[in-house]
């Protein structure tokens, strides 16, 4: 599943393509909005939250997706189009005039209203590490506040922070030496918080580092436990385990850590 650091590296995409352009065509192909044409719209900015992305326009409307499981965006440039193979697959198709067009592929959320309607769909998330102004401070509260929960879940928790997904929840563990059910009140919050917000920031803003937790890019070397059960520990060599299921996760999602690195208290 996409994270918060490749849909942030995902605006920069779409903002190079799209923003400041007007549409010559905008349609948003799901039952919801099958009505609505966007040809004409100015778009002004691309903005994250956690996994959302937004599309501002001009007339204070706004365009939400969300990526989940399944969904992807492509920018082809002037003159060319996605196979034809793909083409039932489209949800979104943003073409600006005399320049390129983005769709967006599979997508399982696609909303658009005021801005104002928008924004109040994340408004129950926790803060953005991401952000320029991330509340670091209303993080590790959150985390804290989690109590016995096992900390993999809370980083799950987009309520808690908004960004990390699945493979963070499980490097962040590692990197910190924490077994991955302690209680989240037991964590040292401050100095989980901080390094999730420095990792994240580099894996989104530096070229070649996009989720790279190691520093090393060779195959099967870029991290440190999630993706590598039964495989040799990069730091001491113990075989790396893991279990089918995080606990309290509705999506069901492993956890794996290194048994020596990462001991049980």
């Amino acid at each position: 599943m996409p994270e918060g650091d490749t849909v942030f590296a995902l605006a920069a995409r779409l903002r190079r393509a799209l923003d400041g352009a007007t549409l010559r065509a905008g349609r948003l192909q799901v039952p919801a909005h099958a009505v609505e044409n966007l040809a004409g719209r100015t778009v002004v900015g691309h903005r994250t939250h956690g996994k959302h992305l937004f599309t501002d326009f001009e007339n204070g409307t706004t365009l939400h997706t969300h990526l989940r499981m399944s969904g992807s965006w492509t920018v082809v440039r002037a003159g060319r189009s996605i196979p034809q193979r793909v083409r039932p697959d489209v949800r979104v198709r943003l073409a600006v005039v005399d320049g390129p067009t983005a769709y967006g592929i599979l997508l399982p959320v696609v909303d658009y209203g005021y801005t104002r309607d928008m924004n109040a769909l994340i408004a129950h998330l926790g803060p953005d590490p991401l952000h320029p102004t991330f509340d670091a401070e209303r993080g590790v509260a959150n985390i804290t506040a989690q109590g016995s929960r096992p900390i993999v879940a809370t980083l799950l928790d987009q309520r808690v922070i908004a960004g990390p997904g699945n493979l963070w929840a499980n490097e962040l563990c590692f990197l910190r030496g924490l077994w991955p059910w302690t209680p989240s009140s037991d964590v040292d919050a401050q100095r989980l918080v901080a390094l999730l917000e420095r990792a994240m920031r580099h894996s989104a803003t530096v070229p070649g580092a996009m989720q790279v937790t190691t520093g090393d890019t060779r195959r099967g070397r870029s991290h440190w436990v999630a993706g590598r059960a039964g495989k040799p520990c990069l730091r001491c060599g113990t075989s790396i385990r893991v279990v089918a299921e995080t606990p309290g996760d509705p999506d069901k999602r492993r956890t794996w850590w290194c048994p020596t690195c990462q001991p049980e208290p």
